[in-house]
C-alpha cells in the first residue's frame, strides 16, 4: 500500500529540485568553471543537505521553524547574504585558469550548509512532510523516506544542470564570453533570492 504513494512523492521531489534556483545555478556555474568531476563535492553536499533537511522535516522538527518567525527572518537574512556574496564572486570571475592559483570549487560543506539557511528548501521539505505524512505513521520511517527521496532527486537534478554547464562552457571561446556568461550566472543566482522574500 505504501508503494502506491511513493511515486507522487518521487515526482514531487524531482520536480521541485530540478526547477531553477540557487542550487541549480550553482551546479551549472560549477560545471562551467570546473567540469563535472570537480563539481561532485558541491553536488553531493547540496544533495546531502537537502536529504538531511527533508529528514528533519519528516521527523516533525520543521514545526519549530514555523513557530519561530525570528528564526525564519534570521535564516532569510543569512541565506540572502550568502547567495549574494556567491553571486558577486561568480559575476566578477573570468575564464577558469589552469595554473596553481586556480580558484577552487565550492565543496561539500558549502553545498550542504547552503540548504540549511535556504527558506525555500525548508518550505519544500516542510510541504512534502505535510503532504506525504500518510506514507508512514512512524516519524523515523517518514524521515528516512523523505531524506532518501529528496537526496536522490537532488543528485539527479543537479547532475543534469552541471552537464548543461559543461555544454555551455564549450561555447565560451574568449575572455569576453566568459565574463558575460559569469555575469549572467551571477545575476541569476542573485535573482534567486527574490522568491525567498516573496514567500
Amino acid at each position: 500500500m505504501m508503494n502506491d504513494s511513493v511515486f507522487p512523492l518521487a515526482l514531487f521531489a524531482l520536480t521541485s529540485t530540478i526547477t531553477p534556483g540557487g542550487a541549480t545555478t550553482l551546479a551549472t556555474t560549477s560545471g562551467v568553471q570546473f567540469g563535472f568531476r570537480r563539481s561532485i563535492p558541491l553536488m553531493a553536499g547540496i544533495s546531502a543537505g537537502l536529504a538531511a533537511l527533508a529528514s528533519v522535516a519528516g521527523a516533525g522538527l520543521s514545526g519549530l521553524l514555523l513557530a519561530a518567525p525570528g528564526l525564519q527572518l534570521a535564516m532569510k537574512i543569512i541565506g540572502t547574504a550568502y547567495l549574494l556574496w556567491l553571486a558577486w564572486k561568480i559575476g566578477r570571475s573570468g575564464p577558469p585558469h589552469r595554473d596553481i592559483h586556480m580558484a577552487i570549487p565550492l565543496g561539500f560543506v558549502g553545498g550542504a550548509g547552503l540548504l540549511w539557511v535556504n527558506p525555500k528548501a525548508w518550505a519544500m521539505a516542510s510541504g512534502a512532510a505535510a503532504s506525504f505524512a500518510a506514507l508512514s505513521v512512524h516519524p523515523v520511517q517518514q524521515a528516512v523516506l523523505l531524506g532518501a527521496t529528496f537526496g536522490l532527486a537532488a543528485a539527479v537534478s543537479l547532475s543534469i544542470w552541471c552537464v548543461a554547464g559543461l555544454a555551455f562552457a564549450r561555447l565560451l571561446r574568449t575572455k569576453r564570453h566568459w565574463h558575460a556568461a559569469n555575469a549572467i550566472l551571477g545575476g541569476l543566482l542573485a535573482a534567486s533570492v527574490i522568491p525567498m522574500w516573496l514567500a
